[in-house]
């Protein structure tokens, strides 16, 4: 049975803009060792930061690394539950194509925007031949079926290109906030980013951001 972290974010006082949001939910999906949870946590901070009531909810596989590991961020007036409501997603952020239709399947809906990053790393399950890897093609057009807005590009190839391959999940962030889909400014993400990363590597941090924004830029038009 899968582990499930549940924490509570507090929440600050509340502005206009932030009382107008009343629910918002966004899972980051992937395996261990890709950054999953360091990137559902910028996103849940930064909402904190801007005064709206967050909670995150982590659920982990039988093993830290390799395993598969699904982080819930609920944003709003109207959360309680750590973990989103299946087809309830405005956001999916998948680091690992096989665990993100694995997720879609059951929590997005047809407005849900999906951001993956199309470079497998096969499971503990797939490894151990408990589960098969589907090519990646196929798990593209899946997506597509489920939502009417998906995205999909080798974001680790960009995370090497940063100078940095562990900034993958980073490189995801940035194509999310090119979007306007998050429930603040990009800039306040970036803010966030710079504070949760290890000061030797906010500037390959940061220009993974900005090759995400361009990539995901490019591909939306």
């Amino acid at each position: 049975m899968p582990m499930i972290r549940w924490e509570k974010v507090s929440s600050r006082s509340l502005d206009v803009m932030t009382k107008e949001l009343r629910e918002f939910n966004l899972i980051v999906a992937g395996v261990g060792g890709q950054g999953s949870v360091l990137a559902s946590h910028i996103v849940a901070d930064v909402a904190v930061t801007q005064g709206m009531k967050t909670r995150v909810g982590d659920t982990f596989g039988a093993a830290q690394r390799g395993g598969k590991v699904h982080s819930h961020v609920r944003i709003g007036e109207d959360v309680y539950s750590p973990l989103c409501p299946e087809e309830s997603l405005d956001v999916l952020l998948g680091l690992e194509p096989n665990e993100t239709i694995r997720l879609a399947v059951r929590y997005a809906g047809p407005k849900t925007f999906i951001v993956m990053n199309t470079r497998p790393v096969p499971s503990i399950d797939v490894n151990i031949g408990a589960d098969k890897y589907p090519p990646v093609e196929e798990i593209v057009e899946g997506l597509k079926k489920l939502s009417e807005m998906v995205i999909a590009f080798d974001a680790t190839e960009l995370a090497i290109q940063s100078g940095n391959q562990r900034t993958m999940n980073v490189v995801l962030l940035g194509a999310l906030a090119s979007t306007d889909r998050l429930p603040y400014e990009a800039e306040a993400l970036k803010e966030g980013i710079r504070e949760h990363v290890p000061p030797r590597t906010i500037d390959a941090n940061l220009k993974a951001f900005s090759l995400g924004w361009a990539r995901a830029s490019a591909l939306i038009l």
